[in-house]
């Protein structure tokens, strides 16, 4: 299980309203992520991603070109360990405030 690699991203430019959360969902149920997604205030993207090291590095290079109308500027990423990563998902979720 040394392969399972937990994530927070964030996603900056122009990536609310353009679909970028249901794009980001798409591709987690593709490849098996599980976590959610959200908006944040200053008009970024966050991510919190679960899933094998393989699957997780693609999830990173689809959010680094996002959804065609989107425009990525900036991507942060954070590796998550086990005691950062308290709840469990199943499947992927978009959040709304």
């Amino acid at each position: 299980m040394n392969d399972i690699q937990s994530i927070r991203i964030i996603i900056s430019g122009k990536v609310q309203g353009v679909s970028f959360r249901s794009f980001t969902k798409n591709a987690a149920d593709n490849l098996n992520i599980s976590g959610w997604v959200k908006n944040r205030l200053d008009g970024s993207v966050e991510a919190h991603a679960t899933g094998a090291k393989k699957d997780v590095d693609a999830f990173i290079a689809l959010l680094k070109k996002g959804p065609p109308a989107s425009r990525v500027e900036n991507v942060e990423i954070q590796e998550q360990h086990k005691l950062e990563t308290k709840e469990k998902h199943s499947g992927f979720e978009i959040l709304r405030d």
